[in-house]
């Protein structure tokens, strides 16, 4: 008989076979390939995207030439636009505002086929660091409740270009999924006196059957309610309301285990297509961070969600995460 699992952060439920799990071999996905063609995301292209806001580069080159680690950019077609005000107003009974925000896209890397195992961990810490900084600079603006910063890889995920990026949206509200998470955790910690997240820690550090890999200040694992399969968490292990405060010391090993983790998963799936989330905390007012923890989802995308998922909310998952660990553990 299947389990049905509820997320204690959200409450939200999912149904995991456990009788008939699927193997690695039995999922059918949409494998990433290069089409080729004009990348305005490669060196010699830098005309061919708005002007650099920000850049890891040669100290001898000029913005908006060759030369450079990571770059910044504006979205050539931004979801949200960053002059005017918000201007919130109703409809009748609907609630509406300005477009107002930020939507910036971050080049990793000036290697088009170039995907994060591939990089060096110097090269993954420059990225790291520049979500930091860039973060940072959003938050002075006190109209951002929100920076969601997510990396689509690959067609099946949503990428629309196939050099290795990362988009940052500065939101004016939290976004829906963000409070029922927030909250779920608030109330936890208003009932327990204890961050649910850290909670999660020790047990998943302590019975290690989903746990993939940790070092000194990180652990990556398959949490207990996943959503999909082969879904990771990747999660500090000093409690941290907010990705952007993240002390320097720490960002050698998030990108250590950033690279280690993925490459695990691409062995068993070659050239997968994935999505990443940071979840952070809301910013300028707009939310506590006592009673949650960051961290980065991680999402293969090895099935679609289809009409049951879409009319329960509930998510099928067909690989337990148990096992699933237990297949990258040994990669």
């Amino acid at each position: 008989m299947s389990e049905l699992r509820r997320d204690p952060i959200g409450g939200r439920w999912v149904i995991v076979d456990t009788d008939h799990p699927s193997k690695p071999e039995e999922y059918e996905y949409e494998p990433n390939s290069f089409r080729g063609g004009v990348c305005p995301f490669c060196y010699g292209n830098e005309s061919l995207t708005p002007p650099e806001i920000e850049a890891i580069r040669d100290p001898n080159t000029a913005p908006n030439t060759s030369g450079w680690q990571v770059r910044v950019v504006a979205n050539k077609f931004p979801a949200l636009g960053i002059e005017g005000d918000l201007e919130r107003r109703g409809l009748g009974m609907y609630d509406m505002s300005n477009g107002v925000g930020a939507h910036e896209v971050l080049i990793e890397t000036p290697y088009h086929e170039k995907d994060i195992p591939d990089l060096l961990n110097s090269e993954i810490e420059n990225f790291l660091s520049m979500y930091c900084r860039r973060a940072l600079d959003l938050i002075k603006d006190r109209r951002f409740k929100y920076i969601m910063i997510f990396k689509n890889y690959g067609a099946a995920a949503g990428a629309s270009l196939e050099h290795p990026h990362t988009q940052m949206v500065a939101l004016p509200m939290v976004p829906k999924n963000v409070m029922e998470e927030i909250r779920g955790a608030h109330n936890y910690f208003e009932y327990r006196e204890r961050c649910i997240f850290c909670d999660i820690i020790r047990q998943e550090t302590q019975k290690k059957e989903r746990l993939i890999l940790e070092n000194k200040h990180f652990l990556s694992f398959c949490p207990f309610v996943s959503r999909f399969p082969f879904e990771i968490w990747i999660i500090p292990k000093k409690h941290n309301g907010l990705f952007y405060h993240m002390p320097q010391e720490e960002i050698p090993d998030l990108a250590s285990i950033l690279k280690d983790t993925i490459a695990k998963l691409k062995k068993i799936f070659p050239n997968v297509s994935y999505n990443f989330i940071v979840h952070s905390s809301p910013v300028n007012g707009d939310g506590g961070i006592e009673g949650y923890h960051w961290h980065i989802e991680f999402m293969p995308k090895l099935t679609r969600v289809a009409g049951f998922e879409w009319g329960t909310g509930f998510y099928l998952v067909a690989t337990p995460p148990e096992l699933a660990a237990e297949y990258l553990r040994s990669k």
